[in-house]
């Protein structure tokens, strides 16, 4: 581990792509003494999206910079690598996005969090099959989230997405919106919701709901920053940060 003036527990490198306003307070409001994160942008256009192919074109165009922003990163020297963008590690379900994982873990070097397999090991800690997922996406990736999971062995019994027109959008979505989505989503064949697009703003929210609902509510951004500080064994405990960071 780095003997860094601030970060002597843990460097966390976290990448998001350019348009993403929401994985950086996310993170950061988790962050604990000793850990700090160093964010690199991920260089893309707030394009529009109103088609299949043109959330297609938005993801080949995270995936062609990923690495530039990953190399610029790891300059500071960074302990562990954090992926702030998820729909590129759903895609094709898990073993290609496990491939893809591990194929960044060695061109950086560093050991790799990504959303989707930090929901996995969220659910799996909740002891859950039966799941809601709310996405910001369009259907084309939805296929492939609902892939993923079902590769995992969850059963998706029921999938909202938003079908956001512009990456930038997703994070004008507001709780109240997301809110009625869940409620009418929830019924008794649901055991568990999971929320993906990591500039979909939910933390909070998913907090406040899992109590409400009595059921767990795993929001990508807060189960990627788990999964990172327990990846480090730190293990330090949080009340107000939701039910994963009291998982011991």
């Amino acid at each position: 581990m780095s003997k860094d003036a601030l970060g002597w527990k843990c460097k966390f490198a976290v990448v998001a792509p350019s348009t993403n306003t929401i994985v950086q307070p996310d993170m950061d409001s988790l962050r604990i003494r000793g850990v700090t994160n160093h964010y690199g942008r991920i260089h893309i256009p707030n394009m529009q999206v109103g088609s299949d192919k043109e959330f297609i074109d938005l993801v080949e165009a995270i995936g062609a910079t990923l690495y530039e922003a990953v190399d610029r990163c790891v300059t500071c020297e960074p302990d562990y690598l954090i992926m702030g963008m998820s729909a590129l590690m759903f895609w094709g379900g898990r073993l290609e996005s496990e491939k893809r994982m591990g194929a960044l873990s060695e061109h950086c070097g560093l050991e790799v969090s990504a959303g989707s397999f930090a929901c996995e090991a969220a659910l799996n800690l909740y002891e859950v099959k039966r799941i809601a997922v709310i996405s910001p996406y369009w259907p084309i990736s939805d296929k492939n989230v609902t892939l993923f999971f079902e590769d995992c062995g969850f059963e998706v019994k029921k999938f909202r997405g938003l079908k956001c027109p512009t990456p930038v959008a997703i994070a004008h979505v507001q709780p109240e919106e997301l809110r009625q989505h869940v409620l009418e989503m929830n019924d008794e064949s649901i055991d568990a919701f999971v929320q993906v697009g990591t500039n979909l703003s939910m933390v909070e929210l998913c907090n406040e709901m899992s109590i409400e609902l009595k059921k767990p509510m795993v929001p990508i951004n807060a189960a990627t920053y788990w999964h990172a500080l327990r990846a480090n064994n730190l293990n330090d405990q949080f009340d107000g940060h939701g039910p994963l960071f009291r998982d011991h």
